[in-house]
């Protein structure tokens, strides 16, 4: 029989027993006297107050409260010993386990042709058992063979993010000769060890620094986050390594591999004794095929760094620049470059002080945006096909229709009026074609004074058809989605700041500023690429995306592909479409000779557009250039690239060059051509 049972039942007889024998000899003979007195015999009783009543009372009452206690503790044994036995024993094996936790590696990221982008590389590490920090003298010397403050070292003993029983990391990628003296020292160094780990490695670099993202420890957010994950998401530990930005943050869920975990026995001072059978290795991360081209994304980032430095030799501060390339036929990112960039690889084994300050400091300028899909600018003349379809579309202008410009624009017509607005050059006779392909302001301040005349809001509904104002959905972290001004957003905005009703009515001058892709008009380089994918593909747009595929781990196929999927397809009359490329034909090759000759050394031919916009209150300017090709008769598109560059001469000194030098990689025909545009359009 059970030992608990047993003993239940010998406390249950007791505690009967010893009521019993309360009750019987607890009652006394003297509750009832015989008075023999010299009266005649009478029985004395009832109300007895005698001593002996009052102990037999007493009695019964102890004997009832000892009952009861032992009723209590039988009771309580009982839920103890039967009802709750298996809790207390699964207490009881915690007590005496413990769990060692070991990080998985995490999958690679490869670009289209499988070559490695981020991948992993064994790292020498230091680690130490936890009682290494009773020994004051073995703390020192180890701080000083491996060049760290004592104190830091003593923290990094302290830390229990990996399980209790767990080695610590002390110091990660130490060098031979430190892997040497440990080894030949064991007698100074007892419970020191070196093991070898996976850590986060960059073949290439800085390359794609924007799209990959860089790993780090699991923040406090992340981890309260991961207590309410659902089934089948991803759990957290402190201490875990984890994606923070780009596609490593994104497809977290593929990268991150399995913590593998060993269930350990250990003593009441926490030292482990032995060992259990169960458990599991680490398991790494899936591989994640991205759409990106490395050739392409090298060329890309070296031409933003090559015609910034042209820019600043000019004087001007060229202060970042973005450059995407599109499939424009399934939306695959075939390059993404932000300028200025960063390192991944100083974020392994977490960021120094020194580093992160760097990165922050105000004169960085903000290297950590990505401003392919965060920067957020004013689109200046690049803007102008839409601008011209829009027009189309509600009838403010047609294909016949000519404006003269003088190199100045009054909304009264009155070339006298000095309350007018200048365009950046003197056209002469002008139509839609050669508005675009000269970029004449003043045909587009007539059509911005057209729709404010109709009090139509024409401009505003074409731009948000292109996507202008919202989010391409790119499957980054950190898009912006821009800005489309109309009368309720400067109504809303200027009543917030301040302003009376009479300031906050929407002007006709603020129109044609639109037209020209100036005021408060704001769009990000990958909502324009996008745009200009709609007019390669004449309508349709495919969600931009760096996924290409999950790769098996068994051959060279894919577990998981990427679902493209068209996000708009934007109807115009196919004769509108036909003016619009003409104009943007000449852009590229009628333009101005300086600009032609760095695309007629290229055998494919494409139309584009440039653009100056003007940053008001940073007194400068941003110059972007977008094209589509191939794009001769009967050819169907394939690539759509732009750049945008932030404190330039213009779009044709400086994004133009960039790129043609993508289109170059693309197509493997560099630029040699060596002339700068000057015009300011």
């Amino acid at each position: 029989m059970d030992l608990s049972l047993i003993i239940v039942i010998v406390c249950a007889l007791l505690a009967v027993a010893l009521i019993v024998v309360f009750i019987v000899f607890g009652r006394s003979e003297g509750a009832f006297t015989l008075d023999i007195g010299g009266a005649s015999p009478r029985a004395s009783g009832g109300s007895d107050s005698s001593s002996e009543k009052t102990l037999s009372s007493r009695l019964i009452g102890f004997a009832a409260a000892v009952g009861g206690i032992f009723s209590l503790l039988v009771a309580r044994l009982w839920t103890m010993q039967l009802v709750s036995s298996e809790e207390y024993a699964e207490q009881a094996e915690s007590n005496r386990t413990s769990t060692i936790y070991t990080q998985a590696p995490r999958g690679r990221i490869l670009d289209r042709n499988g070559d490695e982008i981020v991948t992993n590389r064994s790292s020498l590490t230091v680690t130490a058992q936890a009682d290494v920090l009773d020994d004051e003298v073995e703390v020192t010397l180890l701080a000083n063979l491996i060049g760290m403050p004592p104190q830091a070292v003593r923290r990094k003993l302290q830390d229990t993010t990996q399980g209790y029983q767990s080695l610590r990391t002390v110091s990660v990628d130490v060098s031979r000769r430190v892997v040497a003296y440990i080894g030949e020292h064991p007698e100074v160094f007892p419970g020191v060890s070196v093991e070898t780990r996976a850590q986060r490695s960059y073949p290439h670099g800085s390359l794609a620094a924007h799209v990959v993202g860089y790993t780090g420890t699991v923040t406090q957010e992340q981890l309260e986050e991961s207590e309410n994950a659902e089934d089948g998401q991803i759990t957290y530990r402190s201490g875990d390594i984890v994606g923070q930005t780009g596609v490593e943050k994104r497809y977290e869920s593929v990268l991150q591999g399995v913590r593998g975990e060993q269930v350990v026995y250990v003593d009441a001072h926490g030292n482990v004794t032995g060992q259990q059978s169960s458990g599991f290795e680490p398991q790494s991360g899936s591989d994640l095929e991205l759409t990106l081209d490395i050739k392409v994304q090298r060329a890309a980032e070296e031409s933003l760094v090559k015609v910034i430095q042209q820019q600043r030799d000019l004087g001007k501060v060229a202060a970042g620049a973005s450059v995407v390339a599109l499939d424009c036929t399934n939306g695959e990112v075939i390059a993404m470059a932000s300028y200025p960039t960063f390192t991944p690889s100083s974020f392994v084994g977490g960021i120094s002080t020194a580093d992160w300050d760097a990165l922050q400091a105000e004169d960085a300028n903000f290297p950590m945006l990505n401003r392919a899909i965060s920067g957020q600018y004013p689109s200046g003349s690049i803007i102008k096909p839409l601008t011209t379809m829009a027009a189309l579309d509600y009838g403010i202008a047609t294909a016949s229709d000519s404006w003269y410009c003088s190199g100045w624009w009054s909304w009264s017509g009155d070339q006298n009026d000095r309350n007018g607005m200048g365009c950046w050059s003197t056209h002469y006779d002008v139509d839609l074609v050669s508005g675009i392909t000269y970029s004449c302001d003043v045909v587009f301040y007539e059509i911005g004074k057209g729709f404010y005349n109709q009090n139509s809001e024409g401009m505003q509904e074409t731009f948000r058809r292109y996507g202008l104002g919202s989010a391409t959905g790119i499957d980054l972290p950190g898009e912006e989605v821009g800005r489309v001004p109309d009368a309720a957003w400067k109504r809303e905005y200027y009543k917030s700041m301040g302003y009376s009703e009479e300031d906050a009515v929407w002007q006709g001058g603020e129109n044609c500023n639109l037209a020209i892709g100036q005021g408060d008009l704001l769009v990000t380089c990958i909502q324009m690429a996008c745009a200009y994918c709609s007019l390669a593909n004449k309508g349709p747009v495919w969600r931009p995306h760096v996924m290409r595929g999950v790769r098996s781990r068994m051959g060279d196929g894919y577990v998981s592909e990427y679902r493209c999927e068209q996000i708009r397809d934007v109807e115009e009359d196919e004769a509108y479409r036909d003016i619009v490329a003409r104009g943007m034909w000449g852009v590229v090759y009628e333009e101005d000779p300086t600009q032609t000759q760095h695309w007629t050394n290229l055998d494919v031919t494409v139309r584009g557009k440039t653009g100056t916009g003007e940053q008001i209150s940073l007194d400068r300017a941003i110059g972007w250039f977008g094209a589509y090709g191939p794009a001769g008769e009967g050819e169907t598109p394939r690539y759509v690239v732009v750049a945008n560059m932030d404190g330039v001469v213009s779009g044709g000194s400086s994004s133009l060059l960039v790129v043609r030098d993508v289109f170059g990689a693309i197509y493997d025909q560099p630029d040699t051509a060596t002339g700068v545009s000057t015009s300011v359009d």
